[in-house]
């Protein structure tokens, strides 16, 4: 199993446009700080790649990984036709897996408006929320098709010939802001993480951006897991109170801290996954500073911060 690293950062990234916090003021002088929105791509066969959320950051993501580029022989995949046009266009990009409805994951999708058809793997509620709430079927018609791929719960579904199955499970039900009155038919599925799996050497990853809580069905699939991507958007629970733009604290916007009384940090230095990692950092977090302690503390207990552009190799 490949996996590339496209983004780590929450929403807004690191800088954020409108935020002259420590994090964001460092990153503006310093490129190598800054992280584009949270992301990574799943190889599913030679040349083909499954994209994890399409975030606003997508070109530019795609632009950064030699993999995603168009026009190979190893990015056609086999398929198209012969004529210039159809190997010009060639694209690795098979398709895009949403863990949810949040603009900064689903943004990327008018993005990809040049594409002749594009897959989207997404819960029943998900697809509602886009379909019903922000338009994307009819605003995207004229462009490019949009093919749907439900995302299952109760057992994997297999992706691009069977090369990887995917499965949803129900982390959080918490609505993005867009949404919040829709009245959808759905199962409340509004947040999942996702476990991966490798039909062809059995690896397994789990992608959970976002958690607010750790259902007994998570923990089944992070203990079975031979990588994890975990929520870190706040170092601690007191953290967004703490930077002044909520009253809210991190708990309560939905994202588990990774340290304090429900931090995660302890359950996830406890699993068997060869790689542990966390990804979707808000701009205020400490850990965007790669010198501050709390990197020597979590690679201590064999956890690592995600970097922008890493690929892994299962």
């Amino acid at each position: 199993m490949r996996l590339l690293i496209l983004g780590t950062a929450a929403g807004g990234g690191v800088p954020q446009w409108n935020c002259a916090c420590a994090g964001c003021a460092a990153a503006r002088n310093a490129p190598s700080l800054r992280r584009r929105h949270a992301s990574i791509a799943v190889e599913a066969g030679r040349g083909r790649w499954y994209v994890v959320n399409a975030t606003p950051d997508i070109g530019e993501q795609i632009e950064e990984c030699t993999a995603l580029h168009p026009g190979s022989p190893r990015g056609s995949g086999g398929r198209g036709g012969s004529s210039p046009h159809s190997e010009t266009r060639a694209t690795p990009l098979a398709g895009v897996i949403l863990t949810d409805a949040e603009l900064d994951h689903t943004l990327g999708i008018p993005r990809l408006r040049e594409a002749s058809g594009l897959e989207i793997v997404a819960t029943g509620t998900v697809r509602a929320a886009l379909s019903e709430g922000l338009r994307l079927d009819r605003v995207l018609a004229p462009y490019s098709g949009l093919s749907w791929t439900v995302l299952p719960q109760d057992q994997p579904t297999a992706l691009d010939g069977g090369a990887l199955e995917v499965q949803g499970i129900r982390v959080s039900g918490k609505r993005p802001r867009y949404a919040v009155d829709l009245d959808l038919p759905g199962d409340d599925a509004w947040v999942v993480a996702l476990r991966i799996r490798d039909r062809r050497d059995g690896k397994v990853v789990v992608y959970a951006p976002a958690l607010a809580d750790w259902p007994d069905d998570l923990d089944r699939a992070l203990h079975d897991a031979d990588c994890v991507f975990l929520d870190g958007t706040f170092w601690d629970d007191e953290e967004p109170r703490r930077s002044g733009f909520t009253e809210r604290t991190s708990t309560l916007m939905g994202h588990l801290p990774i340290t304090g009384p429900n931090g995660t940090a302890d359950r996830l230095a406890a699993l068997p996954a060869a790689r542990r990692l966390y990804t979707h950092l808000n701009n205020t977090n400490p850990l965007v500073d790669p010198d501050h302690p709390g990197h020597r503390t979590l690679a201590a207990a064999g956890i690592e911060v995600a970097k922008d552009g890493a690929l892994i190799e299962l």
